[in-house]
């Protein structure tokens, strides 16, 4: 089907009185609603307001009352243990944890510092009291034993210990 001047006024005329683009391709026949949304957008037509009717918005039904909404456990991923059952035991309280008592000739400042020390610091910078710890270092690493094992903490470990921000 080829668009002659008497089919493209014709268009014009039909898209000016309002109607959808299949009602202009059954009136004109022989043609596709997509073929006349083509034609309209190469001829630059400007585009139509809607109708009233499409335009205000649908009354909502009203509801009923009778109508009981269950709430409905949300279950998410694996479901396999999702009804797994809980079982009652005792939690151990957390140990208190051991301070560690540097002795006065273990000790040492800035200064003293070299490989085979803890590079462990206590107390504040600020003050004279402060010092590192001075212990025995294990091998390729800064710290003690000790503080090696507050310093390297598992993942998960250091989860545990963090405060709640909730």
């Amino acid at each position: 089907m080829t668009w002659t001047d008497e089919r493209v006024e014709q268009l014009k005329k039909l898209w000016s009185d309002g109607l959808s683009a299949s009602q202009i391709a059954a009136e004109l026949g022989g043609i596709t609603r997509n073929a006349v949304i083509g034609k309209v957008h190469r001829l630059g037509l400007s585009g139509r307001t809607k109708a009233p009717s499409a335009s205000a918005p649908r009354p909502r039904k009203p509801r009923t009352t009778h109508m009981l909404r269950v709430a409905r456990p949300v279950v998410r991923g694996n479901t396999a243990l999702a009804h797994a059952y809980a079982y009652d035991y005792e939690v151990e309280p957390e140990q208190a944890p051991v301070e560690n008592v540097v002795p006065m000739g273990q000790r040492r400042t800035l200064l003293e510092l070299n490989e085979q020390t803890c590079r462990w610091p206590i107390g504040d910078p600020a003050t004279q009291d402060f010092y590192f710890c001075g212990g025995h270092a294990l091998t390729s690493l800064p710290y003690c034993a000790y503080h090696s094992r507050i310093a390297y903490q598992p993942p998960a470990a250091r989860r545990d210990k963090r405060p709640a921000h909730r």
